[in-house]
């Protein structure tokens, strides 16, 4: 394995980190169409929840797809691209749900950024 990633596995984790943050989402509406009820009604409600299945399913295929980008990339390496979902959640999330985003927030991603770009290069 090279020193640095390659473009190609840079845009798979990338990909990753998209789908990561999408999955989020999804667990996010599965909490709004679920909210209300006591813990039995809301576990079964999760139970007929179409986002919550969504979101299920795309963490299983998301393991699987991490197994496979682990075979040709660095566990050091790669885990760091992870971070994007943290910074591609709140964004999405402002932007679907209109959840604030703070000064804070906006200085951690930047510092987030330089580490991956450090990671990456």
């Amino acid at each position: 394995m090279a020193d640095r990633l390659s473009f190609t596995q840079i845009a798979v984790l990338l990909g990753y980190a998209v789908a990561m943050a999408g999955g989020q989402i999804l667990f996010k509406l599965a909490a709004l169409k679920n909210a209300g009820g006591s813990l039995s009604e809301r576990l079964l409600g999760l139970a007929h929840n179409g986002f919550f299945a969504a979101a299920v399913v795309l963490y299983v295929v998301l393991t699987v797809f991490w197994v496979w980008i682990l075979t040709f990339t660095p566990l050091s390496r790669a885990y760091a691209f992870v971070a994007l979902a943290f910074i591609l959640t709140p964004l999405t999330g402002a932007m679907i749900f209109a959840e604030p985003i703070t000064v804070r927030f906006v200085i951690g991603i930047g510092l987030v950024v330089a580490g991956l770009v450090c990671v990456a290069a």
